[in-house]
């Protein structure tokens, strides 16, 4: 009831003036929980999307049901955004900035090059970072939310071993997927009807619609708007939902519905690529030193005091010694600061860009992470063939995001379930 008379309130405050200055005002297409999302905000979402759609030469859907997806996706994202906010999650912008500049390093491109370019397209470079601190915010309320209480027990490891023979990561799938969702305690009725959609959505591709179209108008999943493209994956890398169906599959065949418990799934087999081969890895032995952020250490403060220590080791002070007695990890403090030899993907992306770049015995400037600042100094590297462990440890990580990815699907559903949403149609 508080909230049907807040939406009241709200619109009557926006609409409620006179009415050569009410038809200034932008209209709201939504409200989500206790904030709305405004048809100015849907037309800029809608034109990106748009030039991405035509960028990839696939045919455009009708405008409504474009817009239904784009604000559905846009609900969504504000939800999560909503509970980031409440959860104390943000990013710097430092952090932003950083991750924006490690961007336009993999493009091979200096900063203002990749604003040049963001331009020639049409991308304002503001929406652009807007764009980017929303996806890594969202990212970090996932890992809080789902990533910390995903577990792979030794049993599971055993089990992968032994039926699917370990991982294969030179051997890639392009999956396309349709959801028609079904929501948590859905009645018998609507799990029927949802069911029909399914089956008529195959009979739709068996006789020759395209797949792309019909998951653009028709499917429920965050992949809608790319033509359910989930992109090129490894065997280990797609929901073990579909694993089981990949020997089966060829390119074009289509499979399902199946039946999982956020609703009825459609793939199809796109392409295929790749074969068996090595796998390398390039291990680090790298140790740091961690001063945290609090109300008396600000970031200033926390970079002054790591260069104070980097000079300290220049002048002969040891690295270790000085870990043990300034770092606030203190679990690699006990070790001076060691973090052993770690692989590609163990810490986080801004500490292991930087751990990247230095020579060995080389000491880095201070770097800024979602744990504060560090200094970081690189001891070693060694190039590893595939083995046991290392193979372990893949598979685990496979397992890990394979549920990951299922949880995150329950997830978002269950969010949206939950939350109070009004859609103003007639606004579309």
């Amino acid at each position: 009831m508080m909230r049907r008379l807040y939406s009241g309130i709200l619109l009557a405050t926006l609409f409620n003036v006179t009415s050569a200055h009410a038809e200034t005002l932008d209209r709201i297409v939504a409200i989500v929980e206790d904030d709305v999302i405004l048809e100015s905000q849907l037309q800029n979402e809608a034109a990106t999307i748009l030039q991405r759609i035509k960028a990839s030469n696939t045919l455009v859907p009708p405008d409504y049901i474009l817009h239904k997806q784009i604000l559905e996706k846009m609900v969504i994202e504000k939800l999560q955004r909503q509970l980031a906010e409440k959860s104390g999650i943000d990013m710097t912008d430092d952090m932003l900035n950083n991750a924006a500049a490690d961007i336009a390093q993999r493009n091979n491109m200096t900063p203002l090059q990749f604003r040049e370019e963001l331009k020639k397209q049409g991308i304002d470079y503001q929406s652009f970072l807007d764009n980017l601190r929303n996806e890594i915010v969202i990212n970090q309320l996932r890992g809080r939310e789902i990533g910390s209480r995903i577990k792979v027990t030794d049993r599971e490891i055993e089990h992968f071993l032994e039926t699917e023979g370990g991982v294969s990561e030179n051997v890639k799938y392009r999956l396309g997927h349709i959801l028609v969702a079904v929501a948590e305690g859905a009645s018998a009725e609507v799990i029927q009807k949802a069911g029909s959609k399914a089956e008529n959505i195959v009979k739709s591709l068996r006789e020759g619609g395209d797949f792309s179209q019909l998951a653009m108008g028709q499917s429920d999943s965050g992949e809608a708007l790319t033509g359910g493209d989930l992109g090129w994956r490894s065997r280990d890398e797609i929901p073990t939902l579909f694993v089981d169906e990949l020997g089966n599959m060829k390119q074009g065949s289509i499979v399902g519905p199946i039946r999982s418990p956020s609703g009825f799934h459609i793939i199809k087999m796109l392409d295929i690529k790749g074969g068996p081969g090595k796998h390398i890895v390039t291990k680090t032995q790298v140790r740091h030193i961690l001063i945290k952020t609090n109300e008396l250490i600000d970031d200033d403060e926390a970079k002054k005091r790591l260069l104070a220590l980097k000079a300290r080791i220049a002048d002969g002070d040891d690295f270790a010694a000085l870990a043990r007695a300034h770092s606030d990890d203190k679990g690699s403090a006990i070790n001076g600061g060691s973090l052993d030899w770690v692989t590609p993907g163990a810490l986080v992306p801004e500490f292991e860009k930087t751990m990247n770049e230095l020579a060995v015995n080389e000491i880095s400037a201070p770097v800024q992470s979602q744990f504060g600042w560090h200094l970081i100094q690189v001891l070693g590297r060694k190039q590893q063939d595939n083995s046991d462990e290392f193979k372990k440890e893949q598979i685990k990580e496979t397992l890990r995001k394979r549920k990951i990815e299922e949880e995150t699907e329950l997830w978002l559903r269950r969010l949206r379930d939950e939350a109070y949403v009004e859609i103003f149609t007639e606004r579309l």
